[in-house]
């Protein structure tokens, strides 16, 4: 009888809905798109006029940040990305160090699949053995290791050169094919995708199915099917029975090209001048000023949408400071890998899982130094913003805003185009934003041992 009793208890406890089991891994997708205007979707004021409904009903679906920071430009950007580390830290532009360790190789100590498709942009855009993505974390890799401005990209699957294709319209679905095999063939494992597409980053195209559907140029139409593909992804996400457990980013690199300056880009194997006007396929900063490769808002403030349903708050929109350095330490605390983040060296992301998960409003930054290459040009600390004075590294583009050449202060939850410089007013607030820049700007340059903390 004493026997029976037993055998009885340990089916209770088997079975009952109250035995602890251990948590179920989030798979991760980040969907990172090249030169996307903040201003450029539907659910940012869509500027650019193009129709980008899947996009719009995931920022319904999940939380729409409004202040999440990239960098200025592509390379330094998919380094921060990557490694939860500003840019001057690992390399500084379109190269990363090897020793980096990236948010791929972190997740794989948690026993997670890893696939890149598209844009890699961190080994100098050419193959570099212990720099490709195969080398930092990545189980597969298909895509291009560099840009597009030649209007062609050579393109790898692994480790192996395939072929050099001048067919920029069909880039965003032959990524998004790949994509798509990878989930199908990876789906049954806890998983990280990281699809970075070359689109919209000149020299843009799309394919005959939308070109010229939109009625608002070539920009547009390209926009178009960058949003149907990234329906039909997202649709292979439901059909897998993935959707509950997948966290689902969406975002951008850095701001768009300016409309203003001219810039020469191959086209048909042929240099040509776009010249200003209507015509230039250049994305929409929005109400922000200022465009790529510039620390105005308009060149590192990019759209941020993140979707995990019964986790991420649904139809929120949020104002925190967030930064794409800080995916790789969230992402590590939602996997339960936080002990395979490096501790030899300063990380600068942040654990945001409280704010993305709804836990609280104003995240865990209160601060984000704006670099352009290896200058600190601004800082922001809560709604103000110091951009610095006597800046050297700025593009020797037409018309580009060099601003007033001294120190400028803006309250960017009132001024978020940043068109009134009130440092005369605030005097105490230009100084005290002046010394936190230049302590936060010597540990930002240091590349050796260092205890990171909160930022």
């Amino acid at each position: 009888m004493k026997t029976r009793y037993i055998f009885v208890f340990l089916l209770f406890v088997c079975w009952s809905p109250l035995a602890k089991t251990a948590p179920e891994k989030p798979n991760f997708l980040i969907i990172f798109i090249d030169d996307m205007g903040y201003g450029d979707l539907g659910c940012y004021g869509g500027y650019a006029n193009a129709k980008t409904p899947r996009i719009d009903e995931l920022a319904k679906e999940g939380t729409r940040f409004t202040s999440f920071y990239a960098q200025t430009v592509c390379g330094p950007s998919r380094g921060a990305l990557m490694t939860g580390r500003y840019p001057v830290r690992i390399g500084g532009g379109w190269t990363t160090n090897a020793d980096e360790v990236t948010v791929a190789e972190v997740l794989k100590t948690a026993d997670y699949t890893t696939g890149c498709v598209g844009k890699w942009d961190m080994s100098k855009r050419r193959y570099q053995e212990n720099l490709v993505p195969n080398a930092q974390g990545f189980d597969y890799y298909y895509g291009a290791l560099g840009a597009n401005d030649a209007n062609r990209v050579t393109l790898y699957e692994n480790r192996k050169k395939l072929k050099t294709t001048t067919d920029m319209a069909g880039l965003t679905k032959l990524y998004t094919d790949k994509s798509i095999e990878f989930l199908k063939e990876n789906h049954e494992e806890p998983f990280l995708l990281y699809l970075a597409h070359t689109m919209m980053h000149v020299v843009i195209d799309a394919t005959e199915k939308y070109r010229n559907r939109s009625g608002e140029g070539l920009y547009a139409d390209t926009l178009e099917e960058l949003d149907a593909e990234t329906g039909r992804l997202l649709d292979t996400i439901d059909e897998l029975g993935l959707r509950e457990n997948t966290v689902v980013l969406f975002t951008s690199d850095n701001g768009p090209w300016s409309n203003d300056h001219k810039r020469q880009h191959a086209k048909n194997e042929k240099y040509v001048e776009w010249t200003e006007g209507p015509e230039i396929p250049w994305g929409h900063a929005g109400p922000l000023r200022g465009a790529k490769a510039s620390t105005w808002e308009g060149g590192i403030r990019v759209p941020a949408i993140l979707r995990w349903p019964g986790k991420v708050p649904a139809g929120r929109e949020n104002s925190a400071i967030v930064a794409s350095l800080d995916v790789m330490p969230t992402f590590a605390a939602l996997a339960g890998a936080e002990g395979a983040i490096p501790k030899d060296r300063i990380i600068d992301g942040i654990d945001q899982s409280n704010l993305w998960l709804g836990k609280n409003e104003t995240g865990d930054r209160n601060q984000f130094l704006y670099y352009e290459l290896h200058e600190l040009q601004a800082i922001r600390e809560g709604p103000w913003k110091l951009r610095l004075p006597d800046l050297k590294q700025i593009r020797n583009w037409p018309e580009f805003d060099r601003g007033s050449g001294e120190a400028e202060l803006y309250h960017l939850e009132k001024d978020i185009g940043e068109k009134r410089n009130v440092a005369d007013k605030w005097p105490k607030i230009v100084a005290r934003l002046t010394a936190a820049a230049r302590d936060g700007e010597a540990p930002a340059k240091q590349r050796g041992p260092a205890e990171g903390g909160k930022k």
